[in-house]
C-alpha cells in the first residue's frame, strides 16, 4: 500500500516537472554539463504570472503580455532560475518580496514597462544578480539607499527614463575614492535619454568615465542636460557647468584640554561643492596619564562615531559638532573630522586631553597602631587605675568583716551562755521581736569612709583587751 502511494507521488512530481503552461513554449537546451529548460510565454492574453512553470526552469521569458503586477513570491518554486526576462509588458508595480528564493538568478530584465519606482531592497533576495535592465520605464528618481543594494551589479541600464539627479551615494559606489579599501569593479552604465539637470554631479560622471582606467563605462556618452526642469536640453559637453570643489575642513580648535568629569564639545566646519557630508572618527587614544586603564579597556580603533550633529546653513557649507559628557580618561585621544563629496575627501585632527587626579594602581598599606583595649567600669572610668577608688587593703577587709558581727570569746562558758540565749529567743516570741527591733535600731557603720571603720574597730579591740 505504501509503495503504491510513493509511486503515485513520484508520478505527480514528474508530471509537474514535465508539464508546461498551455500558452507557453518549453524547450530544452544543451550546455556543457547538463540540459537546460527554457520557458517562453509571449501571449498577449496572459494577465498574470503563470504558476505551473516547471521547477527545473533555468531561463524564463514573459514578454509582450498583459501582466500589470508581480505579486509576492511569484517565482518561489523556481530556485534554479538564472535568467528572468519580464520585458515589454504592462507592469506598473512589483512587490518587494516578488523575487524570494531566486538565489541563483544572475540576470533580471524589466525593460519596456510602466514602472515609476523599483523595490531596490528586493535585490537582497538575489545575491548573485549582476545584470539589471530598467530601460524605457517611468522612473523619475533614484533613492540614496539604492546604493546599498547595488554593489554586485556590474550592468545597470537606466536609460530612457525620467531621471534628473544622481545621488552622491551612487557616485561613491561607482567611483570609489582611494584608500577606502573596497575592490574596484568595472561597471557598464546606461544613463542616456534622461532629462538630467546641468549640475556638478552629472558633469563629474562624464569626466570620470572618460578618464584613463575609469571603473565606469557609459553605453552612450551623448548625455543631455537642462538648466532647470522643463527647459530644452543641450549636450552635456557643450554646457558650462560649475566645477566640483574638493572639501576643506577647519576645526574650531586643534587641541582641547578639559578636566575629568566635565563636558566638552568638538566642532569643525567644511566647505566644498557639492556640499560635503561630515563624519567623526576616533583614531587613537592618549596614554600619558593612565596607560594601564586605557589598555585594559581594549577599545578598537579607529572607530566611527555615530552620535553627532551636522547642519548645512547654505550650499557649499556644512558644520558638525560632537558632544562628550562626563569625560573619563578613555575619552582622551585624537578625533578626526572627515568631509566627503564627489570631488574628494579631506579631514582634520583634534586632540583631546583629559586632566585630573591621577589614580594610583595600588593603594599603600596603612600602618596599624596597636592600642590597648580600654575596659570601662560602670561609671566610665578605667579599672586599671587603682588610685581612683578608696578600696581597703586585705588586712582592712578582714577587720571590716569582724566589725559586722559581735566579738565572741571562744571559752566554754561563753559558748554555753550563747546557746541558752538562742533557745530563750526561740521559745519567747516577744523576745524575738525585741531582738529584731534592737537589731534594726542599731546603726550600721557607713561604708563610704574606711578610716571611720578602722578607728571604731581599734577602740573595740582596746576595750576587749582592758576587760580581759
Amino acid at each position: 500500500m505504501y509503495l503504491l502511494v510513493l509511486v503515485h507521488i513520484l508520478q505527480l512530481f514528474l508530471l509537474a516537472v514535465d508539464s508546461c503552461p498551455a500558452t507557453c513554449t518549453c524547450t530544452t537546451g544543451n550546455s556543457r554539463t547538463a540540459q537546460l529548460r527554457l520557458v517562453q510565454c509571449s501571449d498577449p492574453g496572459i494577465s498574470a504570472v503563470p504558476i505551473n512553470v516547471p521547477a527545473d526552469t533555468v531561463k524564463l521569458r514573459l514578454e509582450k503580455t498583459s501582466i500589470s503586477r508581480v505579486p509576492r513570491a511569484a517565482f518561489y518554486n523556481l530556485s534554479e532560475l538564472q535568467f528572468l526576462w519580464l520585458a515589454y509588458n504592462s507592469i506598473t508595480s512589483i512587490h518587494p518580496s516578488s523575487f524570494v528564493n531566486l538565489k541563483a538568478l544572475r540576470e533580471l530584465r524589466l525593460d519596456g514597462n510602466l514602472l515609476t519606482s523599483f523595490p531596490w531592497e528586493g535585490l537582497r533576495d538575489m545575491p548573485l544578480l549582476q545584470t539589471l535592465g530598467l530601460h524605457n520605464n517611468h522612473l523619475s528618481s533614484l533613492p540614496a539607499h539604492a546604493a546599498l543594494f547595488l554593489p554586485n551589479i556590474t550592468y545597470l541600464d537606466l536609460s530612457s527614463n525620467r531621471l534628473t539627479i544622481l545621488p552622491a551615494e551612487l557616485l561613491d559606489l561607482w567611483f570609489p575614492l582611494p584608500g577606502q579599501g573596497r575592490p574596484v569593479q568595472r561597471r557598464i552604465l546606461g544613463l542616456h535619454d534622461n532629462p538630467w539637470l546641468c549640475d556638478c554631479q552629472i558633469s563629474l560622471v562624464m569626466s570620470l568615465s572618460m578618464s584613463l582606467g575609469s571603473p565606469v563605462v557609459l553605453m552612450d556618452q551623448m548625455l543631455m542636460c537642462s538648466r532647470s526642469p522643463g527647459q530644452s536640453g543641450m549636450l552635456l559637453t557643450q554646457a558650462e557647468l560649475p566645477r566640483c570643489m574638493r572639501p576643506s575642513v577647519q576645526p574650531a580648535a586643534t587641541r582641547v584640554i578639559s578636566p575629568l568629569g566635565s563636558n566638552v564639545i568638538l566642532r569643525c566646519d567644511a566647505t566644498g561643492y557639492p556640499t560635503p557630508t561630515l563624519t567623526w572618527i576616533k583614531t587613537s587614544a592618549h596614554v600619558d596619564c593612565c596607560r594601564q586603564n586605557i589598555l585594559e579597556s581594549s577599545e578598537q580603533l579607529p572607530r566611527n562615531l555615530e552620535s553627532f550633529m551636522q547642519e548645512s546653513p547654505r550650499v557649499g557649507v556644512r558644520w558638525s559638532i560632537i558632544s562628550l559628557n562626563g569625560l573619563s580618561y578613555k575619552d582622551a585621544g585624537e578625533y578626526r573630522c572627515q568631509a566627503r563629496n564627489m570631488a574628494g575627501i579631506s579631514e582634520a585632527p583634534i586632540k583631546l586631553r583629559v586632566v585630573g587626579i591621577t589614580r594610583l594602581s595600588r593603594l599603600p598599606k596603612k600602618k596599624s597602631q596597636k592600642t590597648p583595649p580600654k575596659s570601662t567600669s560602670k561609671y566610665g572610668k578605667s579599672s586599671q587605675n587603682p588610685a581612683t577608688f578608696n578600696t581597703p587593703s586585705m588586712r582592712e577587709n578582714q577587720i571590716l568583716q569582724n566589725t559586722q558581727r559581735p566579738s565572741v570569746n571562744k571559752t566554754g562558758p561563753n559558748l554555753v551562755s550563747e546557746g541558752l540565749i538562742k533557745r530563750q529567743k526561740m521559745n519567747n516570741p516577744d523576745a524575738k521581736k525585741k531582738t529584731q527591733t534592737s537589731v534594726k535600731s542599731t546603726p550600721e557603720p557607713s561604708g563610704n569612709s574606711a578610716t571611720v571603720l578602722l578607728s571604731e574597730t581599734r577602740m573595740r579591740y582596746e576595750e576587749d583587751g582592758q576587760g580581759q
